[in-house]
């Protein structure tokens, strides 16, 4: 069983090193030439190509949004109608679009898809084999597919990826995909970012415990990537800082009026949701 990998960061270096582990032979395309030499000891079987490419019955992209539709542009002619082609960037509508038509345009699958795993490091140095293990995997079908075409893509993607150990799957649409990660996933490292730029993050050292660290752990990112996804989700994005800015706002109104009344009702509404959304997770 061959997979493709297309770029060997962080996700895709950990999908190579998973799935290799799992008995499948990786084919790897990565720009740097130099990583997927390192990708070749341990992981990758070899450089996928436009010769090669018609044996993979799965491809995984996992480059920045754009260059993933580029990517897949370019090699979508040489590309096995057989072959299912997903994708593991943090949007899917603008993704999914361009890619469904290619798809279309030349007789393959593409499904849209979000593995929910990372860390703040990046880069093939930072690949681990188990880093998919108990995580969620979005999957985003093409709602043109039957339900049994559906039934029969999704099955095959997940007994491929099935040595990635992810802990479930959760089917949706590219436009529930996009205004949920928005809040879970793109405002966090936007307050992660906001908080952490601030002249006191230099001087927190022994003033500090658990609360500064996990605020800022995401605030460590890839600007360049995290800027492209913001502008691709930009208008659900916006939508939740504005949320969040009429809760700081909020916030900063009791305690700027002594309100303690209203400042411990704020305090208590976001406790009782936080404790709610805990018991749903159990």
């Amino acid at each position: 069983m061959v997979v493709g990998v297309v770029g060997l960061g962080l996700i895709g270096g950990s999908f190579a090193k998973a799935l290799k582990n799992g008995g499948r032979d990786v084919y790897a395309w990565n720009r740097n030439k130099e990583t997927l030499a390192a990708a070749k000891i341990d992981s990758v079987k070899q450089e996928l190509t436009k010769e090669n490419i018609g044996e993979c019955e799965l491809i995984i992209l996992t480059t920045f949004p754009q260059h993933c539709v580029e990517w897949l542009r370019e090699f979508a002619p040489f590309i096995n109608k057989e072959t299912i082609v997903i994708d593991a960037a943090g949007i899917k509508r603008s993704i999914c679009a361009d890619c469904w038509e290619i798809a279309d345009e030349h007789g393959f699958t593409f499904i849209g898809a979000h593995p929910m795993a990372g860390t703040q490091y990046s880069g093939y140095a930072h690949a681990k084999s188990d880093l998919y293990v108990g995580a969620p995997m979005i999957l985003v079908p093409n709602a043109n597919m039957t339900d049994m075409e559906r039934v029969i893509a999704i099955d095959k993607v997940q007994d491929i990826l099935r040595p990635c150990g992810f802990g479930f799957y959760t089917i949706t649409t590219a436009d529930h995909h996009d205004k949920i990660i928005a809040y879970t996933s793109q405002l966090a490292h936007v307050v992660s970012s906001s908080y952490a730029n601030n002249e006191l993050s230099l001087k927190q050292d022994g003033f500090s415990a658990g609360s500064w660290k996990d605020l800022t752990r995401v605030a460590w990112l890839n600007p360049q990537m995290w800027s492209e996804l913001f502008l691709e989700n930009s208008d659900y994005l916006s939508e939740m800082i504005g949320k969040t800015i009429d809760n700081l706002v909020r916030c900063k109104k009791a305690i700027d009026d002594n309100d303690k009344e209203a400042l411990e009702a704020f305090l208590a509404e976001g406790d009782a949701i936080k404790k709610q959304s805990e018991k749903k997770e159990q």
